[in-house]
């Protein structure tokens, strides 16, 4: 929590001063839709209408500064671009989520609280935070406007997920990437918060919220400065030894002629451990993909699947938009009878990370 911020007193507390009213919600047992939310990523404005036209009911999007947890150079959206794209989304009855899930701090909350202001005056369906203090700003401030619980908010069960809604009026939260299937259905049960999950994107080993490498290398953390490994702190070098990259001058990765080169995080790098030599000690690069477990997550009551990658171009959203779509739309008409299409795990395959999938915390043979 950022030193700015301050707690509400619970909505129990009703003489408290300043308490803040519950937004009603109904249990997500009796509302749930039998076919959750396809929740599509849009990084530019091409990538926003490549997700409206190919099936999205929702894309979420960010400014181009440090409240959202996307702040690379060339991403985001000036207000034009997000005026144009509020309308190209809401004519063809597609929701637009704001994303400011990054921590204001104490010295200039400022730019966080005119975000907000913006994304309510602009029509945005939804705005996504992590920060209590900048979720108690939007519930005095804003209060006909929906909040959803970023996944940087490290939120991992019932009881932290209700205790947002007594305290601010939270209406969704999403998950982060650390449970398994029924421990995601144990959450679902317990609260009447809708969840959105991850269903397809690049993994984070970290628990959401709470990484500390990015920070400890480049001395900017994401969680403030919107960024994991930002480009000013990235260098490319040939050697003699092949192409090396390294994050303000820490050698992440060294890559061999022809061999694909990924962007440098030091969740992905491959490191000297021990007597192993260059291996991904932390985490490989592969992308999340539970195209399998969708009659499971569906039965459990999710109500939005979302699609992992506003830092993507337009042809990969268009193309994960599409097979989501497809699968979305075949599974809550054939449940009993669903799997997925052979087509489907191919094209996927083709826009992975390091072009591999896998059903990450979610299955886990071994329970």
């Amino acid at each position: 929590m950022s030193s700015s911020t301050l707690i509400a007193p619970v909505a129990g507390d009703v003489a408290g001063a300043g308490a803040v009213p519950s937004a009603p919600v109904l249990p997500a047992t009796a509302a749930a839709p039998l076919r959750p939310d396809l929740v599509c990523p849009a990084g530019s404005l091409p990538a926003l209408r490549a997700a409206v036209d190919h099936g999205a009911d929702c894309v979420y999007l960010g400014l181009r500064d440090a409240t959202n947890a996307r702040n690379f150079a060339g991403l985001n959206f000036d207000d034009a671009a997000i005026a144009t794209g509020i309308r190209y989304a809401h004519d063809r009855g597609v929701k637009v989520f704001m994303a400011l899930n990054t921590y204001p701090q104490a010295s200039n909350p400022q730019p966080w609280r005119e975000a907000m202001d913006k994304a309510a005056g602009m029509g945005a369906d939804a705005v996504i935070l992590a920060d209590p203090g900048l979720m108690q700003y939007a519930a005095h401030r804003h209060p006909q406007l929906r909040l959803h619980l970023s996944v940087q908010g490290s939120a991992t069960h019932a009881e932290a997920i209700n205790l947002y809604r007594e305290q601010f009026g939270i209406t969704r939260a999403v998950l982060p990437r650390v449970l398994s299937v029924e421990q995601v259905r144990q959450v679902i049960d317990r609260t009447p918060v809708e969840i959105e999950v991850f269903g397809f994107g690049s993994l984070c080993v970290m628990v959401e919220g709470r990484c500390a490498l990015s920070s400890y290398a480049t001395g900017e953390s994401p969680n403030t400065h919107g960024v994991c490994s930002p480009a000013k702190a990235v260098r490319w070098q040939e050697t003699p030894r092949g192409l090396e990259a390294r994050l303000n001058g820490v050698l992440i990765d060294r890559f061999a002629e022809g061999e694909s080169a990924g962007y440098p995080t030091l969740c992905k790098g491959r490191f000297d451990v021990g007597d192993e030599s260059s291996y991904y000690a932390i985490e490989e690069p592969t992308s999340l993909n539970t195209l399998a477990l969708l009659p499971q997550l569906m039965k459990a009551g999710v109500r939005a699947i979302k699609i992992e990658g506003r830092q993507r171009s337009p042809a990969y959203v268009a193309e994960v938009t599409r097979v989501w779509r497809e699968a979305l739309d075949h599974c809550a008409a054939q449940p009993q009878t669903y799997v997925p299409r052979a087509g489907w795990m191919g094209r996927l395959e083709q826009v992975a990370e390091g072009q591999q999938h896998t059903l990450g915390a979610y299955h886990r043979p071994w329970k």
